[in-house]
């Protein structure tokens, strides 16, 4: 066997290995004595990174569906007919507190005293007042674009699945009211200029809502002649801001009593401020109108 100043060949390769592994030993020791930090930075940037995209797909979600409305309370139902102070049947539909009529920057969120709200904070331009229409249960609308309408003198019909109201019979009914629906009793406008609205509103405690500005009609069952009778005897009586060009109204309502619009955004404007005719387009905003 051959051998050399160093020994074997055999001895060398051991002598090699166990260089090796001394090596290798002194590695292991200097890694378990840096930082945890530091020894596995590669692992926890990778486990923030995925924290951080769980983190921010749930917040997409919760703001996907998260409301852009609140109600403090929800009216509860009274009579259909306002009682005169003599105790007598009044006119069709329940008085709401005035919650303000001024305008709000979408996409603002905005809290309501009462639902479902007849008045209150509302979207001008673009996402206020809506399109006057049949809305299915399916089609998404907003207080703060509706609202608009009835400042305007529309009239907003609500309908709630919840309780009941999106049986197929109910839904047809819905809609061949609004197909039918008369011009309006004051200013004659066409189905469709402003109102009326008809759309999906689960804030409320009857499966039918009539709005008018500040006044509500509530239904337990659909009642198309009631909530016609309703708007020929109340629209455009009450609302701050008639369409342009519409005569002078007769009888002048004497102002709503106010509330306070609860966690709202913006300030309740003054129910008693004479009403101005402005037309729908081209308002300025945000500010009363």
């Amino acid at each position: 066997m051959a051998t050399g100043p160093e020994g074997t060949a055999e001895t060398r390769r051991g002598r090699r290995e166990r260089e090796r592994e001394r090596e290798r030993s002194r590695s292991r020791t200097t890694y378990r004595r840096r930082p945890f930090l530091e020894r596995h930075r590669g692992t926890l940037l990778a486990g923030l990174a995925l924290v951080a995209v769980v983190l921010a797909g749930g917040f997409v979600v919760v703001q996907a569906n998260s409301k852009a409305y609140a109600c403090s309370t929800q009216t509860v139902p009274a009579p259909a007919a306002t009682p005169l102070p003599d105790g007598s049947p009044g006119p069709l539909g329940q008085i709401q507190p005035d919650m303000g009529r001024n305008h709000i920057l979408s996409p603002e969120n905005q809290r309501y005293a009462a639902c479902p709200p007849a008045s209150g904070p509302h979207y001008a331009g673009l996402d206020g007042p809506i399109q006057a229409r049949y809305y299915g249960p399916d089609d998404a609308t907003l207080p703060q674009g509706w609202i608009h309408n009835l400042e305007h003198g529309g009239l907003v019909i609500l309908y709630s699945c919840d309780k009941g109201a999106c049986d197929a019979a109910t839904q047809q009914s819905l809609q061949d009211l609004f197909n039918s629906f008369p011009d309006s009793p004051q200013c004659k406008l066409p189905k469709g200029t402003i109102g009326p609205v008809i759309t999906r509103f689960e804030e409320m405690k009857a499966p039918i809502a009539g709005l008018l500005w500040g006044r509500v009609l509530f239904q337990d069952k659909l009642d198309t002649a009631q909530l016609l009778e309703y708007f020929r005897t109340q629209a455009e009586l009450h609302n701050p801001e008639p369409q342009a060009g519409c005569p002078s109204r007769q009888p002048t309502p004497a102002p709503l009593p106010s509330v306070s619009p609860g966690a709202s955004s913006s300030p309740a404007s003054s129910p008693s401020a004479p009403p101005s005719a402005s037309p729908v387009a081209g308002e300025p905003s945000p500010g009363p109108s």
